[in-house]
């Protein structure tokens, strides 16, 4: 039997969200309607998508390759409906972006994709700078639309923002770490450990205020602006890092060698959104671009 839609829909939802619970509230069905469709796809894949444990689920690394295809084919049946739903692309125009680094890659890069397969009339240009300076060019009017974190954004009342993906910190792990082996991990834990801190966006300020919770200087050993740089540097036994669960590629080419793992307590999250200013006329291609980012979430979303 092939899968659905519906299962799609349902797994990327346990995937995003951690828990059977939470995902069946997010789509407001029953658990057992998505722990019977979970099972059901892991049956016509042939392949454990999920590990089961007493403290609920974590995604396998067959899933989380997985979960690559099926947000794509979401993506493209949200393209589909809009192609016979909405009113003919504007033939013209143009679209200015900001994006922020950890985003850059990870959210706009699929997303702009498909909006200039949608519009291939809409001339794009896109900057990349730090969240406080694409504010700055959002409220002066020389962006339409910037796609970043969204959790301190500083200028409120001046800028809109919605919510397109909302990521946990959790802890990276080399494979031979102690840490691997143990049950639940606390904030505790990490005293000592070298750490690999990512500075781009509110990742570090997020990571040094956890870490002050233990009540040490945490114990830095390298700064970097890039994302693969920690990586290699965690799978190759230099540190742990804490960082947001949208930039965890298991698929990747250090990838299979960093475990990745809870820690238990008041975790922060990320939030990555749109932004642009309140009040302000937006050109119809920057519309456009709200209503396909828009489409792409709720289709994941969709029981």
């Amino acid at each position: 039997m092939a899968f659905t839609i519906r299962q799609l829909q349902f797994f990327v939802a346990v995937a995003e969200q951690g828990t059977v619970s939470r995902a069946a509230q997010n789509l407001s069905i029953s658990q057992s309607s998505v722990t019977e469709a979970i099972k059901e796809l892991e049956g016509d894949l042939g392949v454990e998508l999920f590990e089961r444990h007493p403290r609920g689920l974590s995604i396998t690394h067959k899933g989380h390759q997985f979960l690559r295809h099926a947000t794509k084919i979401l993506a493209d049946v949200s393209d589909a409906r809009r192609a016979f739903l909405d009113a003919p692309a504007a033939t013209g125009g143009r679209l200015q972006l900001g994006v922020t680094s950890l985003v850059a890659g990870y959210v706009l890069s699929d997303l702009l994709a498909r909006y200039r397969r949608a519009n291939p009339g809409v001339e794009v240009s896109a900057i990349e700078d730090n969240g406080d300076y694409l504010e700055h060019l959002l409220v002066g009017g020389k962006l339409d639309i910037a796609v970043m974190v969204t959790s301190n954004l500083r200028d409120r009342m001046a800028l809109q923002s919605e919510i397109l993906e909302v990521s946990a910190y959790r802890l990276w792990l080399p494979l031979s770490h102690r840490l691997t082996t143990t049950e639940i991990i606390g904030i505790g834990d990490l005293a000592g450990e070298p750490l690999i801190m990512l500075t781009v966006d509110e990742t570090e300020e997020n990571t040094g205020k956890l870490l002050a919770a233990i009540g040490t200087r945490p114990n830095v050993a390298f700064r970097t602006r890039s994302v693969e740089a920690v990586r290699s540097l965690v799978a190759t036994g230099a540190g742990v890092a804490l960082l947001p669960d949208l930039v965890y590629r298991p698929w990747s080419l250090e990838g299979d060698r960093i475990e990745q793992r809870d820690v238990s307590g008041a975790l922060p999250v990320v939030q990555v959104g749109m932004v642009w200013r309140r009040g302000s006329g937006l050109p119809q291609a920057a519309r456009d671009f709200i209503g396909l980012a828009q489409a792409q979430r709720t289709v994941r979303q969709r029981p």
